[in-house]
């Protein structure tokens, strides 16, 4: 029963002066006399202590013959009062105290004193005190049922917020608009998505559908349910918006792969009129790094300072991964070295960086410097063994592995599986990659299977490339991708009966693979092109710029590879498919485009070719370009005919 402790005394902090009068014992032993209530934990063997807290070893029980006399019973409101202080500070220990005495001077079931004591526990995590006063005190009041439903929103079991939620009809009570934001928060942590609905008719029944805190969190449920559609049409109904509607809509868009909405809201919300916040800015910056578009990220980082957020740690840390993610690493350095506060989320940004441009020396070095003075946590080590697999360091990336789990106490999760798939792979230890996945501890995904798969490719194993198609099959059978990466691999080995049979059964299920595409940002426009693409207005230029560099490159020693061309065609049909290649197209547009020396920025929707890799690197050298091309998996830097990859890709 929560009645006393026994919990040593410090002296508290000066907002807690006024409870040190509240726990002198004197007053305990009046109130033993006057309520006949014996408490163990208060006799002349317990510590005493004076007004200030200290203990008082030299003045035996019986020193307070005045007690009983001089004492003033504390009254509701110094108890509401001080738990109000509590509550403030999340001051569990005297809160407990405090608890001791309403309940024997007989506040202990007073309603407002007793959810008092409810949210003190709530805030303090203990939910298990909370739940157990909560049962025990009247229930007519809907502020306490908010108490503890928030309670379970914020730290869980999130079920036990559901429940409370529908407890509170049999008890006469209506939801307001406050319990709707907390159950709310739980539907979205358990993404309940059917239980979510039905609270959102309970919402338009209450008529609080055009609150903007019912609003928002309506928008984060179905935002975290994957229902973008539904969280658009939640926010459209509410016409009067503050900055925290936008920025939940702003989320929805960035957390469900829509970073093209999210900046495009974005420019709405200022436009408006509103003054971004510390969550615009970073949700934006965060949708221009996914989106790879470095203009938009720029101006937005041009707008957090006019705005005055230059001196924002998580501002800047999101600009940190914008920049290495948009291809400008060095910026990415540059700001990073000049946060005032490094957290593990700006070391994780930095390290991450490095790694999906190839310098793993430069992330191993800077996960080095991390570990004196931040502890890694699970997205550090997604970083360094990317890192390792990027940059082919397989002995590396088995040592940091293993020190994850040993040293760090961090589980493995399938992000590290997958690098250490690929690391595995890529290396050519195809057996050990497949035998690693056999002794997952976790459930092998769909970006597990899909690293073995590719690596299957690289190295023309036809038989684990099967099976890791079957796998792939069942988790994502819809992907067309992984049915022409096995066609590929027959058709590497000459299996052409294998490649027929796949484009069948992808005939037969209606499935389609991924149309390659490039596209690079000139003068603030974007230009995209496809394979073989001549819809450009542009095109006899660009076609006779391929012409003029195909030249230059083969006077230097280059020689089409068509072994990325899986078509049973001659080779000079071959030769002639490569030469068209997307990335290409974007490379002759930018150089026609731009003035000599400048950098080009290529972005591709899927993996680039071995052939196009050995000719950007002779396209860089000739034109004397530094040329950067994004891939569905890393950046490439060519210059002066190196790739940054090392051709470890």
């Amino acid at each position: 029963m929560l009645l006393h402790s026994r919990t040593k005394l410090r002296k508290p902090s000066p907002p807690f002066s006024a409870i040190s009068s509240l726990l002198n014992p004197a007053f305990f032993a009046s109130l033993s006399l006057q309520h006949q209530f014996p408490d163990p934990s208060f006799t002349s063997s317990s510590p005493q202590f004076d007004n200030n807290l200290t203990p008082l070893k030299s003045i035996p029980y019986r020193s307070y013959p005045s007690a009983e006399s001089s004492y003033r019973a504390p009254s509701y409101s110094n108890y509401a009062s001080l738990l109000k202080s509590c509550i403030s500070r999340k001051a569990i220990k005297p809160g407990k105290q405090l608890h001791a005495q309403v309940f024997v001077t007989g506040f202990g079931f007073n309603t407002v004193i007793a959810t008092k004591l409810v949210n003190l526990y709530c805030v303090c995590d203990s939910l298990s005190n909370a739940h157990l006063l909560f049962d025990r005190i009247p229930k007519d009041n809907i502020f306490l049922w908010n108490v503890l439903i928030r309670g379970y929103a914020w730290n869980g079991p999130y079920e036990a917020a559901l429940q409370l939620y529908y407890q509170m009809f049999d008890h006469g009570l209506v939801p307001d608009n406050f319990t709707f934001p907390f159950v709310l928060k739980a539907c979205a942590a358990l993404s309940a998505i059917e239980y979510g609905r039905e609270i959102h008719e309970h919402v338009v029944q209450a008529e609080w559908e055009k609150d903007v805190f019912v609003g928002a969190a309506l928008i984060d449920m179905y935002a975290k349910c994957g229902c973008v559609g539904s969280a658009r049409e939640v926010f459209d109904k509410i016409l009067v918006r503050d900055a925290v509607l936008w920025n939940s809509m702003l989320a929805a868009y960035s957390q469900n792969g829509h970073p093209d909405d999210c900046l495009s809201l974005c420019t709405e919300m200022v436009s408006a009129g509103l003054r971004p916040t510390e969550a615009t800015l970073v949700t934006a910056i965060s949708a221009s790094a996914d989106n790879a578009a470095l203009p938009q990220g720029r101006e937005l980082h041009g707008l957090s300072w006019r705005q005055g957020f230059e001196s924002h740690d998580k501002v800047k840390t999101a600009l940190v991964d914008m920049y290495a993610k948009c291809g400008s690493v060095k910026v990415a350095q540059i700001l990073f070295e000049r946060l005032g506060v490094k957290r593990v989320v700006s070391w994780n940004a930095m390290i991450t960086g490095y790694a999906m441009h190839g310098h793993a020396i430069e992330a191993l070095n800077l996960f080095e410097e991390m570990n004196r003075v931040a502890k890694p946590d699970h997205i550090t080590f997604v970083g360094v063994l990317s890192a390792c697999s990027h940059g082919g360091l397989l002995e590396e990336g088995q040592m940091f592995f293993e020190t994850m789990t040993r040293d760090y106490n961090i589980d493995a999760t399938v992000q590290h599986y997958t690098c250490m798939v690929d690391l595995l792979g890529h290396s050519g230890r195809l057996d050990e990659a497949y035998n690693l996945i056999m002794q997952m501890k976790v459930v092998p995904d769909s970006g597990v299977w899909g690293a073995m798969l590719n690596s299957c490719k690289i190295h023309g194993n036809v038989k684990l490339g099967e099976i890791a198609l079957e796998r792939l099959i069942e988790l994502e059978p819809e992907d067309a991708g992984n049915y022409v990466i096995l066609s590929n691999i027959y058709a590497q080995a000459g299996r052409w009966e294998g490649v027929a049979k796949l484009r069948k059964l992808m005939t037969d299920k209606r499935l389609k693979k991924s149309i390659a595409c490039s596209w690079i940002e000139v003068k603030n426009k974007v230009h995209a092109f496809l394979s073989g693409d001549t819809s450009h207005p542009l095109s006899d230029e660009i076609y006779a710029e391929l012409e003029r560099v195909g030249g230059l490159m083969k006077d230097t020693g280059y020689s089409p590879s068509t072994g990325s061309v899986f078509h049973d065609v001659e080779d000079d049909e071959k030769a002639n498919m490569v030469y068209r290649h997307s990335e290409r197209l974007a490379i002759a547009f930018g150089l026609i485009s731009t003035p000599p020396g400048t950098r080009l920025l290529i972005t591709k929707n899927l993996r680039i070719c071995e052939d196009c890799h050995v000719a950007i690197k002779f396209i860089s050298k000739i034109t004397e370009r530094e040329i950067t091309v994004r891939d569905v998996n890393r950046y490439h830097h060519f210059k002066d005919g190196v790739c940054s990859c090392g051709d470890y890709w």
